[in-house]
């Protein structure tokens, strides 16, 4: 007879049991020493006396469950798992079962059938280590925000960012925007969304991105703002940045889920352009938030109204500067010279400063103490400025402009030196182009010569 595997608690009733049927115990101390009822330990005892000490196990080990799942929905969940949800986590690939298969199955389940057959590494093999950080209290006391770019679309179209709002207290998705990249005026677009449906924030938590920070201490104007710290200031509006990654831990993370899942509903909504992905992004946070953001520890929401007109509101959503004014009226604005029209106002305005409002949509005006100047564009020089330092997360927006730049371009001629000093080609190709031993007029000219050297003799 082979070895037979028992439990502790097997083990411990054996020894007692057998105390019993020798007679140094008493069947009822028995039942109170194995927690058990006097008639219980008398099936034992029979069950000993007919079966031996190995009947003590229990009948079902070994035994498949009665109410696991069969083997063939295992193998066609695997399956299906495999041809559209191969890299869909066992929690996701659980909802889409269920959503889009009829295939109802628990995601602990899942995760244990996925796991035996190599499509998911559980969660030792996937470590993870980051400082945890307790949450704000309140709902809208702190709003973390970043941009994340990515090949949101996969092979459907071009790399973009995605801008993620998310509250710092429920870790509630408060605002996504498709954009080609992370600018000025890109969160400005995001803002006004975020404004128009919740309100103001007590401050904005962000990386150290030019966009929300002067890298130089000692850069001219802006009294060391940005155009979007400036806009948050004239907003009531504080904006904080972190020193580390880690620290902003909250929405990196975000990032890394919204890269898996986000990507997967795209793909499976069969949507493939940042159009149809911002019409999108509505619907998939109200159900991500139905999901996943919890209570705050207080009730409070610290949203403020924003008691603004539009025009007012576009007015500081947009980029604002200073420009001085030379002797034949003209300022300078990103490698464009521009002429104010000359009247009784722009005449007085030599030597002093107009302030310049830059739009998102393209438009430009020029301002003194309020009232809009007109003007004239006198040259346009758009190109990117050689050498120009541009932040990584635009560098994928600028290479795309300078291309289009460089395309509409005509292809430069380059001049050979000949070409250079005037030289103008003949039409005769280098080096000697007549055969004089065999040319007709040589011929004749020997000949004549030599007839005349005859008669000369």
């Amino acid at each position: 007879m082979g070895l037979i595997a028992m439990s502790e608690r097997d083990l411990q009733r054996i020894e007692v049991l057998s105390k019993v049927v020798d007679g140094r115990m008493t069947l009822v101390s028995a039942a109170r020493v194995l927690a058990l009822s006097e008639r219980q330990v008398r099936r034992l005892l029979e069950r000993i006396s007919t079966g031996g000490a190995a009947s003590i196990r229990h009948k079902a080990i070994g035994r498949p469950s009665n109410n696991r799942i069969s083997d063939g929905v295992r193998d066609y969940a695997l399956v299906l798992i495999r041809e559209r949800y191969a890299d869909f986590g066992p929690t996701l690939a659980a909802e889409k079962l269920a959503e889009r298969d009829g295939l109802r199955v628990s995601r602990e389940t899942l995760r244990q059938w996925m796991t035996e057959a190599g499509i998911w590494l559980s969660r030792k093999q996937r470590r993870t280590v980051h400082q945890p950080r307790l949450r704000r209290e309140a709902y809208g006391e702190l709003v973390q925000i970043d941009g994340s770019e990515h090949r949101w679309f996969e092979d459907h179209g071009p790399a973009c960012s995605l801008l993620v709002f998310i509250d710092d207290a429920t870790g509630k998705l408060m605002q996504l925007r498709f954009v080609r990249s992370e600018s000025a005026f890109s969160y400005f677009e995001a803002l006004a969304l975020y404004l128009k449906d919740h309100g103001a924030p007590v401050a904005f938590y962000s990386d150290k991105h030019s966009v929300f920070r002067v890298a130089k201490n000692d850069a001219k104007g802006g009294q060391g703002m940005t155009q979007f710290g400036r806009a948050l200031s004239e907003l009531n509006i504080e904006i904080l940045c972190a020193n580390s990654s880690q620290a902003k831990g909250r929405v990196e993370r975000m990032n890394r889920t919204l890269q898996d899942r986000l990507v997967k509903e795209l793909r499976l909504a069969e949507v493939f352009d940042m159009d149809g992905g911002n019409a999108f992004l509505a619907g998939f946070m109200e159900r991500y938030n139905a999901r996943f953001a919890i209570a705050p520890a207080r009730p409070d929401d610290l949203h403020r109204p924003v008691n603004l007109a539009p025009d007012r509101l576009k007015d500081i959503l947009c980029k604002r500067e200073q420009r001085y004014v030379t002797a034949q009226l003209t300022i300078s604005f990103e490698r464009q010279r521009i002429m104010l029209e000359e009247n009784d106002v722009t005449r007085g305005l030599v030597g002093r400063y107009v302030e310049t409002y830059a739009y998102a949509d393209g438009r430009l005006d020029v301002r003194w103490k309020g009232h809009s100047l007109s003007y004239r564009v006198f040259d346009k020089d758009q190109r990117v400025t050689h050498a120009a330092i541009t932040e990584n997360k635009r560098l994928g927006d600028v290479l795309a402009y300078i291309k289009e730049r460089q395309d509409q371009r005509p292809t430069p001629k380059v001049k050979t030196n000949s070409e250079k000093i005037g030289y103008t080609p003949r039409g005769r190709k280098p080096g000697r182009t007549t055969d004089f031993m065999n040319d007709p007029a040589v011929i004749a000219r020997r000949r004549q010569a030599l007839s005349d050297l005859d008669a000369a003799e």
